[in-house]
């Protein structure tokens, strides 16, 4: 009796090339020292994001920023185009890494998810665009001033058909994207991605805790973004959303103002630091 394969459907060839091409780049010596250049530049961007809340928080002056006033604070400092060179060449290799897993359907795990592809995917865009900022602050002299910016996209966005299902589903991604923060702190499940094996006991506990801790704040971060933005999206009223600055204002603007923004913006310098170490310890 003949038996019948049944075999799946080959990928297309297209598709092949473009696999068996991210898996070259992915195993190039440039590729990993971009990707590690990536972390670096995030780091600096929550570093400074953190250490401006903290000034707020304890009254020292100044306001609360988001990325894109991180990377104008590098611009204004000594020396401040060539860091910003160097920040958005990170930012640029950390979206290439960010791509490049969502391409392949694998990280250092050897076996990603659908759901790790997609977040792969939607923070390689965030960081890309990230990058783009960076180079628009480079190359232009008209006004950089961060504020507002969010709820500019958001009046844009309830503007078109269907507007404020978009702007809405944007805010619960950002919910989503806060909760998943937060799973990943409270399980520790960010240590799977590093090489613990090559740290010695203290550095290993002072790496777990600064990556529970940012982590943790920055689920307070990204569930205050997309909570405004449903309400932006619910109230049909655009100044109802905010930022990255904006949730980081509305944490000050509550009882124990202070030591709630002092708490999260504390977080925010520790998952800097956590990126500055993932530059060396992570496994690409």
């Amino acid at each position: 009796m003949n038996t019948v394969k049944f075999r799946a459907p080959a990928q297309p060839r297209p598709v092949q090339k473009a696999q068996l091409e991210g898996e070259k780049v992915a195993r190039s010596d440039t590729f990993e020292w971009l990707s590690r250049a990536g972390f670096v530049a995030r780091g600096l961007i929550y570093t400074i994001i953190g250490v401006l809340a903290v000034k707020v928080a304890i009254g020292a002056g100044g306001k609360a920023t988001d990325q894109q006033g991180a990377l104008e604070t590098i611009a204004q400092q000594r020396f401040g185009k060539v860091l910003l060179i160097l920040v958005a060449i990170g930012l640029a290799g950390y979206a290439l890494w960010r791509f490049t897993h969502a391409l392949l359907g694998h990280g250092p795990e050897e076996a990603d998810s659908t759901f790790d592809r997609l977040a792969a995917l939607g923070s390689g865009a965030a960081y890309a665009l990230l990058c783009g900022i960076a180079v628009q602050i480079l190359v232009s002299s008209a006004d950089k001033s961060s504020g507002g910016t969010t709820h500019k996209a958001a009046a844009g966005a309830l503007g078109w058909p269907a507007g404020p299902w978009l702007v809405g589903i944007a805010g619960a991604v950002l919910v989503g994207v806060g909760l998943y923060q937060g799973y990943r702190g409270l399980s520790k499940e960010f240590l799977e991605d590093a090489k613990t094996e090559e740290m010695s006991p203290r550095i290993r506990t002072l790496y777990k805790w600064i990556g529970t801790f940012g982590h943790m704040a920055r689920m307070v971060v990204f569930g205050l973004v997309g909570a405004f933005l449903i309400k932006a999206a619910v109230e049909y009223d655009p100044q109802k959303a905010v930022g990255v600055d904006g949730a980081l204002a509305k944490l000050m603007h509550n009882s124990y103002g202070p030591y709630l923004l002092g708490l999260v913006a504390a977080g925010l310098v520790a998952f800097g630091v956590y990126s500055l170490s993932d530059a060396r310890y992570r496994r690409i």
